[in-house]
């Protein structure tokens, strides 16, 4: 049974009063499918009411056969991922083989258990780890708190601001023999819902050309879907709900 996301608190202000504008980023996705797992995050960042950045990348691959997809505090979230994946790139040259995606779901939950004191003075990072479990032959995903406390979840996992909404629309939505395209599907209607109730979570932005970050994690490797990929699998998502609503569905940016 998989549980919606943790949602990073708002940042309170610090000793003496004074306030602290931290640019930021929500909300990040993952659902498992038969040969793997999605990772799916949507592209704004935030400083208190304002959008401080529209096209905030949110989701990284952390090795090969794994991805790491960041919420909360952005310049720590960014930080602690560029440590990971230079930490796991350390342990395979030194090791000559990959660390296990047990082995890796654990040292980044060491990593934001370090930053619990950060956290606690409102820089947070609740980030999700996924990956293919080479030596399982199927895709696991990962979910934290801010202690560094790691839950393996099932099928789905959703954090950041949005994290509800997402969650309950990939809950409504998730079967388990969701191929690669459904599953993309699947979480890009999370993130436009979420990003239609929560005004921290960026919709599709034509516009601008500006898409959500998604990645498919299989036994074939990370693999960043393209923008325009996206782009057209959000033209059909939109005229799928203007066929069902019998009107003109809205895109928010």
């Amino acid at each position: 049974m998989a549980r919606a996301g943790v949602q990073p608190p708002v940042p309170t202000p610090l000793a003496g009063g004074h306030g602290l504008d931290i640019t930021h980023g929500t909300t990040v996705v993952a659902v498992r499918y038969v040969d793997g797992v999605v990772m799916a995050g949507d592209r704004r960042a935030t400083s208190g009411n304002l959008i401080s950045h529209r096209d905030m990348e949110k989701v990284y691959p952390a090795d090969r056969h794994s991805g790491v997809a960041i919420a909360g505090a952005a310049g720590p979230a960014m930080e602690m991922v560029r440590l990971f994946q230079l930490q796991l790139e350390h342990y395979e040259k030194v090791e000559g083989q990959a660390l296990s995606l047990e082995g890796k779901a654990n040292q980044l939950s060491i990593m934001i258990r370090a930053n619990l004191p950060m956290a606690m003075q409102g820089l947070v990072v609740v980030p999700l780890f996924a990956g293919y479990d080479l030596r399982r032959g199927y895709g696991r995903l990962f979910q934290y708190d801010v202690t560094g406390g790691r839950y393996e979840e099932t099928n789905y996992a959703a954090t950041g601001s949005g994290s509800l909404f997402a969650a309950t629309v990939v809950k409504m939505g998730y079967r388990s023999d969701l191929n690669a395209g459904d599953a993309i599907d699947l979480v890009l209607s999370a993130l436009f819902q979420a990003a239609d109730e929560d005004s921290a979570t960026g919709g599709p932005d034509p516009i601008r050309g500006i898409y959500p970050i998604v990645a498919t994690i299989s036994e074939a490797g990370f693999d960043r879907q393209s923008s325009e990929s996206i782009s057209g699998r959000f033209a059909s998502l939109l005229g799928r709900m203007s066929t069902e609503s019998g009107g003109s569905a809205t895109v928010t940016s």
